[in-house]
């Protein structure tokens, strides 16, 4: 049975209808691929949703859960001329794969507390002939066994390759949309989800930042071109340090900013505590974030570890290199457009 949504589109629950395989028939003589994304209401997956829908050079299928069908972020990408379609990971795989069935690039821009839940996802990848599956990266440059989130996402890439599924890795640095703190007079607090609270070490050090708005122009480049197939890939705006950062935001504001500086102890000492509750209670969130934070704090605010320079050394595919001709929002229109109240903060709903 499919689920019907909008203005006579159908949402599959696995098999395809009579009305998408016309749809099917219609692409294939279109010659343009096909994407299937899954998170396309989130921050990341709706920069890539709209990368994609300005490239105009694709058919696109978001996957929804079957509990996400009539929410109104849906009914809006539908509205865009989006197919939406359910996916269930926890539904038999047989369903899954039929879900895929006519999906040439798969990309996942999965929530943050669930990477492992694209185990699935990969197999039934595999069963369909996924022709090339981005997996959830999507994050700032880091080594194994440094972060918990990403030693998470490091299971399903080793999965993808243990299957030999044709695969594109894309890491995009930290957002703009996370890197100010407040300014005394609150101006820009309407836009701070996570004001940071305190500089990594001695702040000066390079990391690379992107605006989130940007992720998508990436995305629909990289999926299109045969270099970045089986690789690894750094798409970033600019590099900054973090004292740079404050000497902007205090020129274009014209406040002082109050600098407070955080030793890698104190990080240290905060993953532990974050540990402690953790090993209380797996579900705590506060936890997961304390420590989720802290760990990238200490790995690309004191360790230096998400520079174009790191991501060479393992391995990634320079964006900035590639694809020259991107439009990027620069930093300090970002903090422009905060002080005039026309920003837009992340994670706000």
């Amino acid at each position: 049975m499919a689920a019907r949504l909008g203005q006579g589109h159908c949402l599959n629950t696995g098999v395809v209808s009579t009305i998408n395989k016309s749809t099917q028939q219609q692409n294939q003589m279109s010659n343009r691929p096909r994407v299937g994304l899954l998170g396309a209401s989130g921050e990341t997956g709706s920069s890539i949703l709209n990368g994609l829908i300005e490239d105009a050079g694709f058919d696109i299928v978001a996957f929804v859960r079957p509990q996400s069908i009539f929410k109104p972020a849906n009914l809006r990408i539908e509205q865009k001329g989006v197919q939406v379609r359910v996916l269930d990971l926890k539904a038999p795989e047989n369903t899954v794969v039929a879900a895929l069935e006519d999906i040439e690039i798969l990309i996942s821009a999965i929530g943050p507390r669930e990477q492992l839940s694209q185990i699935p996802l990969v197999i039934a990848a595999k069963k369909a002939g996924i022709k090339r599956f981005v997996p959830c990266a999507f994050a700032p440059v880091l080594p194994v066994g440094v972060h918990r989130s990403r030693d998470e996402k490091e299971e399903v890439f080793n999965l993808i390759k243990r299957l030999h599924i044709p695969y594109t890795i894309i890491d995009v640095g930290w957002w703009y949309q996370f890197t100010l703190p407040r300014l005394t007079s609150g101006k820009i607090d309407y836009a701070l989800t996570v004001p940071l609270q305190g500089i990594p070490g001695d702040g000066n050090v390079q990391t690379a930042l992107t605006d989130v708005r940007d992720v998508g122009k990436y995305v629909s480049r990289a999926i299109r071109d045969e270099r970045t197939l089986n690789t690894m890939v750094f798409a970033y705006g600019e590099t900054w340090t973090l004292n740079g950062i404050y000497d902007v935001l205090e020129r274009l504001s014209g406040e002082k900013v109050s600098r407070e500086y955080t030793t890698a102890a104190q990080y240290e000492q905060q993953i532990a505590e974050a540990d402690i509750n953790l090993n209380r209670d797996p579900q705590d969130v506060d936890a997961r974030s304390q420590k989720v934070l802290a760990q990238y704090y200490l790995s690309w605010g004191i360790r230096g570890e998400n520079t174009p320079e790191f991501a060479r050394y393992l391995g990634y595919l320079d964006g900035k290199k590639l694809y020259p001709d991107v439009k990027l929002h620069t930093f300090e229109g970002y903090i422009h457009e905060l002080l005039i109240g026309k920003g837009k903060g992340v994670y706000k709903s």
